[in-house]
């Protein structure tokens, strides 16, 4: 019963990754915006297949993309679109999410993003903030919808 109960889980957690995608997808499409340059697909697997864990709760989530982000545009205003300016970002994101508890793995993809395509500020709304919340009120519902009523285990 235990190992059924996992894999209805399992399930769930990929279907939910497969709708949230096509919807990060569709949205894309709609805003005429690269799916490549949206930082979030790596983040919905980690929501979606492993809601658990402490890097996928919305702290991490939001927080993580935020903080990344913003210091990603932080260095290419400053340093300019080098590959040298993105090796920086990622690291010093890293540390930035270190040390205000908002660890998200996902989000170091962020700063390399945004210094490499040298991404104007309005990027930190759109798609990064936008995206962030928007993916954790999707994985809010879809857990509470398919029973798995533990996500988030907090939310700040």
């Amino acid at each position: 019963m235990m190992q059924r109960l996992a894999w209805i889980g399992i399930l769930a957690g990929a279907a939910g990754g497969a709708v949230a995608i096509g919807l990060m997808e569709a949205f894309a499409t709609r805003a005429a915006f690269p799916v490549m340059s949206i930082p979030f697909a790596t983040s919905i697997v980690l929501v979606m297949g492993s809601p658990e864990i402490e890097a996928a709760q919305p702290r991490a989530l939001i927080g993580g993309h935020l903080l990344s982000a913003l210091v990603g545009l932080l260095v290419v205003k400053i340093a300019g679109p080098a590959p040298w300016a993105a090796a920086l970002a990622v690291g010093l994101a890293m540390l930035a999410m270190h040390l205000t508890r908002t660890f998200h793995p996902p989000a170091g993809i962020d700063p390399l993003l945004i210094v490499i395509g040298d991404m104007p500020w309005s990027f930190l709304a759109v798609p990064v903030a936008a995206g962030a919340v928007l993916l954790a009120l999707f994985a809010y519902c879809w857990h509470r919808a398919t029973g798995r009523n533990s996500w988030p285990s907090r939310w700040w």
